[in-house]
């Protein structure tokens, strides 16, 4: 397997936007396990198939034609769907919804677990909710990227154009509860993953302290099993 480094953390945490600027810095595509699900959602609701409906969802799951195209000059990183760029259509309310209630069903999560481990074989920035526990649980490189309640609703409402903060904090709130309590790969963080809280930081200082902690094991003995990390985010 080639380098993979993982990032967990709630929704508003920042961790796309410091995935995708990681993944330059070390030359690596980014994983972004909740555009599957969010994608799996859309392709629910195109077909008519309930949020609900775990064997209708598990079915279509099955060889989900999703596929990742990493960021060029002409562009961001783009999430293709059979083909189809779907990279703003998975990031409306509606579908962010969606995606939750999908990813709380078990056999949804086991039917795409496969998918996600197949994509991040060679190495990779990945970002979820569950990446360091499940998915990737002996990924040298575990981040988790929090931030509080307050921040993290002002920058989603920074991306929803027209959303009343009160509205998108609620959402949140709701989300974060269905994400930390479901029976299947809860998210939490794993123990050996490194915390970083973004409350207080902007994304240079959170890429730089990911960065130089990854640099730091890869240059230490034995490579990525170095010596001890301070986990405190570092200035940029």
């Amino acid at each position: 397997m080639g380098l993979l480094i993982v990032i967990d953390g709630p929704a508003g945490a920042g961790k796309s936007t410091v995935a995708r600027r990681v993944a330059q810095h070390f030359g690596l595509p980014v994983l972004d396990t909740g555009a599957i699900y969010r994608t799996l959602a859309l392709a629910a609701r195109e077909r008519g198939i309930a949020w609900s409906d775990e064997p209708g969802l598990v079915a279509l799951a099955a060889g989900l034609p999703i596929r990742f195209e990493a960021a060029t000059e002409a562009g961001g990183p783009r999430v293709l769907y059979d083909g189809r760029d779907v990279t703003q259509a998975i990031r409306t309310p509606e579908i962010s919804e969606g995606s939750s209630q999908v990813s709380a069903l078990p056999a949804v999560r086991a039917s795409l677990l496969e998918i996600q481990r197949r994509l991040g074989r060679d190495g990779c920035v990945a970002e979820g909710r569950d990446l360091g526990t499940v998915v990737f649980p002996d990924a040298p490189h575990k981040f988790f990227l929090t931030a509080s309640d307050a921040v993290r609703a002002a920058r989603r409402q920074a991306e929803l154009e027209g959303a009343a903060l009160a509205d998108v904090l609620r959402d949140l709130n709701r989300r974060d509860e269905r994400d930390r309590s479901r029976a299947t790969a809860p998210m939490t963080r794993a123990e050996d993953a490194v915390l970083v809280d973004s409350s207080d930081l902007d994304a240079d200082a959170v890429v730089a302290a990911i960065v130089d902690t990854v640099t730091s094991r890869l240059s230490g003995p034995g490579g990525a099993a170095g010596g001890p990390v301070d986990g405190s985010p570092k200035s940029a």
